[in-house]
């Protein structure tokens, strides 16, 4: 069966229709929404929300617009982005959120860079290190920034330019 038809039987309630549509793109599902967040266990949640809302809103696919495989995967995107933005509430330590991005890899160049990035963060001062991991890592705006740690515009924006800046400088010492 197509995309197309299985999106239609999905759209008439048909959990046989559903079950195909899951096993054909679960893996290419499950791997964006891994390389969006980071976390198998977040990535698996991603893709069953994303295979969830795609069946409430089978009815409303058009094939005009995109192939099915396009559709789903721009739901899944919105969907682990949705969960990004909840978990950047979440107060993460430089070290933590820099531990965490090594841990899916066993490359020890990697890894050796990792380990300086946090060593680096870690000697910045907290409000600039904070900042410049709600940037750079978690995606926020310095408004965005400013308004969640109710700080002016400008501040964030300083914070972010110069931990930035000091970090390069850091970090080319340390390489050079």
């Amino acid at each position: 069966m197509s995309d197309e038809a299985l999106l239609a039987g999905m759209a008439a309630g048909d959990a046989d229709a559903m079950a195909a549509f899951v096993r054909r793109h679960q893996g290419r599902v499950y791997g964006l929404a891994l390389s969006v967040v980071g976390v198998p266990a977040i990535a698996e949640e991603v893709a069953q929300e994303a295979f969830v809302r795609a069946w409430r809103h089978a009815g409303n696919y058009d094939a005009r617009r995109a192939q099915a495989s396009t559709w789903l995967l721009t739901i899944t995107r919105n969907v682990a982005i949705d969960v990004l933005r909840v978990r950047r509430d979440v107060v993460v330590e430089p070290a933590v959120v820099a531990e965490m991005l090594i841990s899916t890899t066993n490359d020890s160049d990697r890894v050796a860079d990792s380990d300086r990035i946090t060593t680096a963060l870690r000697a910045l001062p907290h409000e600039q290190a904070t900042a410049v991991l709600l940037s750079v890592h978690f995606g926020l705006t310095a408004r965005e920034i400013s308004e969640r740690q109710q700080i002016p515009l400008g501040t964030a924006k300083t914070r972010i330019r110069t931990g930035l800046a000091r970090l390069r400088a850091m970090l080319e010492v340390s390489h050079g």
